[in-house]
């Protein structure tokens, strides 16, 4: 059973006597103009190299905002190596177009044996991107490692293979309760029929889907947040499994209304759109254009309902995250991020980008970054500068560097 304090401390873990404990709260110092300048000369040298440029375009990106970022008054750093984000870059575009050329010509085997590797590997992967991240981030000399084991790595991934498990059940379960088809007298054809067994089978896979998929969520996150090292410090964690259950029934609870309520927009809309059309005198064409306007507006609003649920589940995961870890016994973090400003955050900026064609995309996520990076407050026990003097004495020499630099590469986005 999931426990509330899941970390211990170690037995040798460094006192810091001076009972005195700091509050600081983050920081952002970028703007959005600022951000738009190096926003835009991404784009249009990743538009010239057809894409090439996306590996110098995201570091730029990532400097820009960690150096923008100050904790305690002292701005993060990001100190990836570029080549190892170039070589993570060409190994998916390797890798992506090797599957499609196999798609495309109906190599069924070998579109199999993608999907299996990618199956076995995507634990790989996470990992192996979480130790480029954390190696690649500083503090006042300070950098972060991933210490989990491939075993650990791949003991937290058992959602993964319980989700193809239950997949491989609701099939195998389908072939059982699927009633044989029936002929057709019109056309001669055998057409097969949906029983209420065979609805309720796929409604119970796709139940203990989304369960798998909060599952991984889960372990991922605390397996990170308890598997990092600052020093020799670890990470503290407390939330609990269904803590995560809880958010993401709220996010689909917000994600119905929210759906209710564009439907109730949309069928006003269109009741006018209809006694419109009835005194058109050409009817045909009229019926075309809002025919093809309903299905454009469909879209968009399918879009535009699910942004507030994806929203809120945002800001309440920050939420638990960010007011629920720390760093051992030596620091702590609180976070005091409101819901519903975050949520009207990002409905503005989506209509705002959408007007704009795009253009306000690099002003939208430089609020939400501050708004999300400035509710967060750093408690520190013993004052910043002692604790760090002695992270800093903890941290290994020459060779953890250049470990730390060796693992992992730039794979996930």
């Amino acid at each position: 059973m999931d426990q509330r304090n899941s970390s211990s401390t170690p037995a040798n873990a460094p006192s810091f006597a001076s009972p005195m404990i700091d509050a600081h709260p983050l920081a952002f110092t970028g703007s959005g103009g600022e951000y738009f300048r190096v926003w835009i000369v991404n784009v249009l040298l990743s538009i010239v190299t057809l894409g090439l440029y996306t590996p110098w375009a995201r570091r730029r990106t990532a400097q820009y905002f960690y150096g923008h970022t100050q904790v305690a008054g002292s701005p993060l750093e990001f100190t990836a190596p570029q080549g190892k984000m170039v070589k993570g870059f060409v190994l998916l575009v390797l890798i992506t177009l090797a599957y499609n050329i196999a798609a495309n010509t109906g190599q069924d085997t070998a579109v199999a044996l993608f999907l299996l590797a990618g199956a076995v590997l995507a634990p790989f992967i996470w990992a192996s991107a979480m130790r480029f991240r954390l190696s690649a981030t500083r503090w006042r000399g300070l950098r972060l490692q991933f210490a989990a084991s491939w075993r650990e790595v791949y003991a937290a991934s058992w959602p993964v293979f319980a989700l193809a498990l239950v997949w491989f059940g609701v099939f195998l379960g389908l072939q059982v309760v699927t009633p044989e088809a029936v002929l057709d007298d019109e056309t001669g054809r055998k057409m097969p029929q949906i029983t209420a067994s065979m609805v309720a089978l796929v409604a119970l896979g796709l139940v203990l889907s989304v369960l798998c998929i909060i599952r991984l969520e889960y372990n991922y996150s605390s397996l990170l947040v308890l598997r990092s090292r600052l020093g020799q410090e670890p990470g503290r964690w407390k939330p609990i499994y269904l803590d995560f259950v809880r958010i993401w029934g709220a996010t689909a609870i917000v994600f119905l209304l929210s759906v209710l309520a564009l439907g109730a927009l949309i069928g006003l809309a269109m009741h006018g759109g209809w006694l419109a059309l009835g005194k058109a005198p050409q009817l045909g064409m009229w019926l075309f254009v809002l025919i093809a306007l309903a299905f454009v507006g469909g879209l968009l609003a399918l879009f535009l309902a699910s942004a507030p649920a994806r929203a809120y589940r945002e800001a309440r995961m920050f939420q638990l995250l960010w007011d629920n870890i720390g760093v051992s016994q030596v620091a702590r973090f609180k976070c005091d991020l409101g819901t519903g400003g975050y949520v009207w955050l990002r409905i503005r900026n989506l209509l705002l980008t959408l007007l704009t064609l795009g253009l306000y995309r690099p002003f939208a996520r430089v609020s939400e970054y501050r708004m999300k990076t400035e509710s967060v407050t750093l408690h520190v026990k013993g004052g910043v500068d002692q604790v760090a003097g002695t992270l800093v004495r903890q941290q290994d020499g020459g060779l953890g560097d250049a470990l730390a630099d060796a693992a992992g590469l730039d794979l996930i986005g």
